[in-house]
């Protein structure tokens, strides 16, 4: 029997219903039996399969677009205020209730597990949930990019957990209360939101201060996660549960083993050793497959079954993601866009191309990231053979006087790398078609659009 709607989400509108949060959400509710409407910017497969699921999803933002008996309006922090929509809601009464709150009610009376970190939340999520699927737990879960086997990124399941990526950039992840919950890394970021690592680091105390009593926090070996376990460390009725390489882990990763585009990953757990297969190259995804497991076992589940339903976890969408093969050219999608996310997947792509060239066509994301982290990402191109760099991606930001896309390109070039300014993203993939020889890797990286280039790549290659 599906758990109860909440009564504010028996009628509820989505403004911008499509992106990844707020859509994984509302396929949730549809799931569960609420009526479904929202509005989008414009037509995707997410509007589809909405309104596949029963979901009314209107193109473009209307005031007439939201319904007079709508049970509330939900929004996310990319909303802006003078938004037509949330205009009539204030008009009519309606409430307003934050993509967070929503998700967190979906949560009530399950057994919740919350992926948190700076990096590898979307991963984490998607291993878990394809494993419990595997397992025929049958959870529900929220992930904020589609699975490659069921091609979504919600649904909601008859079982009693639920695993959901937890999003720091706003704070928005301080509303959760899981059983366990996961934190893989603390860095700066979303520097719009946050002035200082203490402010991250009070952020994430916050978070945690929400397990339930005797829940477990999963810490990753990353400095700032293992920080913040320190900090935390004398909370009444808090596990903690350390993953990584080093000796005095409860995880311990024994072996990584590349193999091509997959490794083979040990793990001792409890004094048991588990070995499996990650069908994703590089170390960082092997320890969020160990976070997982870890996770997993503090649910309930034998870790020997699950490290082995781990294996069926085939990717995610954006994540290394091969979008196909022309003239010997194969091309792959990236979402990294700090600096630590593009150096890990430059890294693990170079140990997967087993010497073939690696060209990236880079989208820098937000002007306040491009503003502070941009030599970084300067230095992490500097990873790759040669670089295509096009301008900022702007996302919910008005731009900032004088940051621009040089600063990431001077920076790539004082590291030695080979960078290429193109200001017209129509014209990549006659750029990149005339750098790219057979036997390269190419791969589009980064939070915005940039996605949206590899077919057309491979288009112009094919040509």
């Amino acid at each position: 029997m599906a758990p109860a709607i909440p009564a504010a989400m028996e009628r509820p509108h989505f403004i911008g219903i499509g992106g990844a949060g707020m859509s994984g959400i509302a396929k949730i509710l549809a799931q569960r039996g609420a009526k479904v409407a929202g509005s989008d910017a414009k037509e995707s497969p997410t509007a589809e399969a909405l309104r596949a699921l029963g979901a009314t999803v209107h193109i473009g933002h209307a005031a007439e677009h939201l319904a007079d008996d709508a049970s509330a309006v939900v929004v996310s922090s990319a909303i802006r205020a003078d938004n037509p929509e949330l205009a009539r809601a204030a008009e009519l009464g309606i409430p307003v209730v934050h993509r967070s709150d929503a998700l967190a009610s979906l949560m009530d009376d399950l057994r919740a597990i919350a992926v948190a970190g700076t990096h590898g939340k979307t991963t984490t999520t998607s291993m878990l949930a394809v494993a419990l699927t595997e397992l025929g737990l049958d959870p529900s879960y929220a992930i904020g990019g589609d699975l490659a086997g069921p091609g979504t990124n919600a649904r909601h399941g008859s079982g009693d957990v639920f695993v959901a990526e937890a999003d720091e950039s706003d704070r928005s992840f301080q509303k959760y209360d899981p059983e366990v919950a996961i934190v893989l890394n603390v860095e700066l970021d979303h520097h719009a939101n946050y002035a200082s690592m203490d402010e991250i680091y009070e952020s994430f105390e916050a978070f945690t201060a929400k397990i339930r009593p005797g829940g477990t926090l999963v810490v990753g070996e990353h400095a700032g996660a293992r920080e913040l376990a320190r900090r935390v460390a004398d909370r009444d009725g808090l596990n903690i549960v350390t993953v990584g390489e080093s000796e005095d882990s409860d995880a311990r990763i024994l072996k990584i083993a590349p193999n091509g585009m997959k490794s083979e990953v040990v793990v001792l757990l409890d004094g048991v050793e588990h070995t499996f297969t990650v069908s994703v190259p590089g170390r960082h995804y092997a320890h969020n497959a160990a976070a997982a497991l870890a996770a997993g076992a503090r649910v309930g589940i034998d870790p020997a079954e699950l490290a082995q339903a781990l294996t069926a976890y085939t990717g995610v969408g954006r994540r290394l993601q091969l979008k196909g093969e022309a003239a010997g050219v194969q091309v792959i999608d990236s979402y990294a866009h700090h600096p630590t996310e593009m150096t890990a997947d430059l890294e693990a792509m170079r140990g997967a191309a087993g010497g073939a060239r690696l060209l990236v066509v880079f989208q820098p994301h937000l002007f306040s990231r491009t503003q502070e982290l941009g030599k970084e990402m300067g230095d992490a191109l500097a990873l790759a053979d040669a670089s295509v760099v096009l301008d900022i991606y702007p996302a919910r930001e008005d731009p900032i006087p004088g940051i621009t896309s040089e600063l990431i390109i001077a920076a790539a070039q004082r590291a030695g790398a080979d960078v290429t300014a193109v200001h017209d993203k129509a014209t990549v993939p006659d750029v990149v078609a005339g750098m790219a020889k057979p036997g390269d890797l190419v791969l589009t990286m980064g939070a915005g659009d940039v996605t949206d280039l590899g077919p057309r790549i491979l288009d112009q290659l094919a040509n």
